[in-house]
């Protein structure tokens, strides 16, 4: 049916004739006595009346542009896209009924699955135990609780309601559509599962402590810790029982533009290896990729309150960018219990996950495509983990501390002890062979840079390291004491669970750098420093002993003055008073679009000059947008430069669509800022995460676009 006329001008001959040839619709469809939702602009399908007065209230006030599927009015939402007018199930409005919820359609979704026939010859009457109770689902759909009221208590209802009895009873009821969760109980110190063998034992297999909290033995059996695990097969096969969301799934294959953009994870080499690897697995562009994120929050409103539990949470790769790493497709698979965080011993917790991957990898799930009405066996796998630093240590088992804290670079790390702290320079190996700054002692180290860049490992170099590693006990009970690390096991803590994935060890990216944290390390680093603020700049009394340790810079060293008072000589890379209060007034009157950001003038206190309070997205823009615009006039040029290089850099990387000839260009771009910064700040400026960034072109090249791989849509999940 034409709906052009929807966007004609009001009392136009155009618009005139299309509101009667809706009306007309309507009463075709749904009886010219019936009362139906009036889609006004201002009504807005929340009013129910009648036709005569639905017909004036169009007239008058014009359509809602945006109700472009009349579902609310006898038209199918499977058919509108197409433009046929008819109805598979027609949904009469009277005065004594209510707004539909939705639920009929997601029933007849279901419907449809088993009443198709199956190509590969899978009884379609037996899937994953819906269809027992489809009829049962569908006629009780339809039943009212007793004619007149749906919306009163339980207690105030009549003889013949049909609520269920209980909560227990509401939660089975949805258990059975797949939308329940398993409870596993778990060693109080995190040693194992009480699962499968486990189940039925009342004390931990490995520390022998008791399974249940004691109570005096009075009252139920409480356990310890619970574990929420969430099954991942019926969520999956769930996006392809809907028509719009199946068709998603393979938008990677039909709709992608194949160009030297990456836009999406599929166009990224991690992907495109992992096909060629399994190309069984990449036949059918329905199978599942999927991005494993977990993080700790605090689940009270009292922050002060030291609790931390872990969600586990799974995100489809398979679908377009606008929806891909959006909260509707954001799927919960394991809540781990606190309060504390399970630290490596998370392993443990993602025994179920880990089995249930396997087995989805290997043998697959027999799933119902609504779309082309047909059965296909669906596998699935992980492509890539998302998490900050110390859980990446958590779940690589590789030791984010220490003088090998560098996971990429492994054993190759360049560490240096300084006073109090370690440091990560030694960025000039990465430049050319012939470079002049591989010689220039005086503004570095004080040494000659002659090694190469560190190689990068694979999968395989990776599994002979751990074949190097002892077996570790899992746990934290007392009598599972540290043990002292021995020097071939480099830093290696655990042989990750995620090993037992068939393809873990053919990834070329197993886990992710998050450049949302790394980015606003550093630009805490950088601020912290630039303000001089107390706690948070690098440029201390220590740092500068470390210059005099190292013997370079001596501009900067200490200064003696009397008995053991010293006095630090001024610094290029920090402001001076009147500096940081210009710095600050900018900061005050920055005005931003909508959406843009949030205030961060809010940051700026107004007794000691600085920022506090920021958090990561404000860092992302002040980084980016705002420092090199605002010292401009403050610090030398050479700090100026260079900070405007780093916030350049990010920029370019947190780009929408990359481009894989300026990811390489990039490459050497970052290893010429951080030479930079060497020249410049202290060695303590140097931590980890300033020394991460130096990866990231690299790990953009290998996974594309960062908006797949940070934790910006983990963290703002609800």
């Amino acid at each position: 049916m034409d709906k052009s006329w929807m966007y004609a001008r009001k009392f136009s001959e155009a618009y005139v004739d299309g509101v009667h040839e809706f009306i007309e619709y309507v009463e075709s469809h749904m009886g010219k006595e019936c009362h139906v939702r009036c889609p006004c602009t201002r009504c807005l399908n929340l009013i129910i009346a009648d036709l005569k007065l639905v017909r004036k209230h169009i007239l008058e006030n014009g359509i809602d542009p945006g109700y472009v599927t009349w579902f609310y009015h006898g038209e199918s939402t499977a058919h509108s896209a197409v433009g046929d007018a008819t109805v598979q199930e027609t949904a009469v409005y009277n005065e004594s009924e209510d707004e539909d919820d939705g639920v009929n359609d997601i029933l007849f979704d279901l419907r449809d699955q088993y009443t198709q026939s199956d190509t590969h010859g899978v009884d379609n009457t037996n899937h994953g135990g819906v269809p027992a109770y489809l009829e049962e689902l569908i006629s009780g759909a339809k039943t009212e609780l007793y004619p007149g009221c749906k919306k009163l208590m339980k207690s105030s209802f009549p003889d013949g309601e049909t609520l269920p009895d209980s909560y227990y009873e509401a939660k089975k009821f949805l258990r059975e559509l797949g939308m329940g969760y398993e409870c596993i109980h778990a060693c109080k110190y995190d040693c194992a599962l009480y699962w499968k063998e486990n189940e039925k034992l009342e004390a931990c297999p490995i520390c022998q402590t008791g399974r249940w909290k004691v109570n005096g033995g009075v009252g139920k059996k409480i356990p310890h810790k619970i574990l929420r695990y969430f099954l991942l097969k019926p969520r999956l096969q769930r996006l392809f029982m809907s028509e719009k969301t199946s068709k998603k799934m393979v938008w990677h294959n039909e709709k992608r533009v194949d160009d030297d953009y990456m836009r999406h994870p599929a166009d990224s080499i991690a992907w495109k290896d992992f096909d060629k690897e399994f190309p069984r697995f990449a036949e059918d562009p329905r199978n599942m990729r999927l991005a494993l994120a977990t993080d700790g929050f605090n689940p009270f409103e009292n922050m002060s309150t030291s609790y931390s539990m872990w969600p586990v949470i799974l995100a489809p790769l398979n679908l377009p960018p606008r929806d891909c790493m959006k909260d509707p497709f954001l799927f919960l698979s394991l809540l781990i219990p606190g309060k504390n965080s399970p630290g490596k011993d998370i392993d443990v917790y993602l025994r179920p996950l880990v089995d249930e991957l396997k087995e989805l990898f290997n043998e697959g799930a027999d799933t119902f495509d609504v779309s082309r009405k047909k059965t296909f066996r669906m596998h699935a796998s992980i492509l890539w983990t998302i998490n900050d630093f110390p859980a990446y240590g958590d779940l690589s088992g590789w030791i984010t501390k220490g003088y090998m804290a560098c996971p990429t670079c492994n054993e190759d790390t360049y560490s240096v002890k300084l006073r109090n702290k370690i440091c990560y320079m030694g960025h000039r190996r990465n430049l050319p062979k012939n470079h002049s700054w591989r010689k220039d002692k005086k503004n570095f180290n004080g040494k000659r840079e002659d090694s190469a860049p560190p190689k990068s490992l694979t999968g395989e170099d990776m599994l002979l390291q751990l074949h190097r590693l002892q077996t570790r006990v899992s746990g934290k009970h007392d009598s599972n004491k540290k043990r002292k690390r021995g020097a071939e096991e480099l830093n290696w803590s655990k042989r990750s669970i995620l090993f037992e994935l068939p393809y873990w060890s053919k990834l070329k990216l197993r886990h992710n750098l998050d450049v949302m944290h790394i980015e606003k390390n550093i630009c805490e680093s950088i601020l912290g420093t630039l303000m001089n603020v107390e706690g948070k700049t690098k440029d201390t009394a220590k740092a500068r002993l470390d210059l005099e340790d190292m013997n370079i810079r001596k501009e900067l060293h200490l200064i003696k003055k009397g008995n053991e008072k010293y006095a630090m000589p001024a610094a290029s890379y920090v402001m001076t008073k009147k500096e940081r209060q210009d710095f600050c007034e900018f900061i005050r009157n920055v005005k931003f679009p909508d959406g843009y950001a949030f205030n961060i003038s809010r940051c700026v206190t107004s007794t000691d000059q600085k920022l506090s309070g920021m958090k990561s997205h404000d860092c992302h823009v002040l980084l980016q947008r705002i420092l090199p615009v605002g010292i401009r006039g403050s610090v030398t040029k050479e700090v100026r430069e260079v900070l405007t290089e780093v916030g350049q850099f990010f920029q370019h990387l947190c780009c929408k669509k990359l481009n894989k000839t300026e990811l390489e260009k990039m490459k050497g771009d970052i290893c010429l800022i951080l030479c930079k910064l060497e020249k410049i700040y202290p060695p303590a400026f140097f931590d980890v995460m300033v020394h991460l960034s130096i990866h990231l072109p690299d790990k953009g090249i290998l996974g594309g676009p960062v908006q797949f791989r940070w934790m910006y849509p983990i963290e703002r999940c609800p």
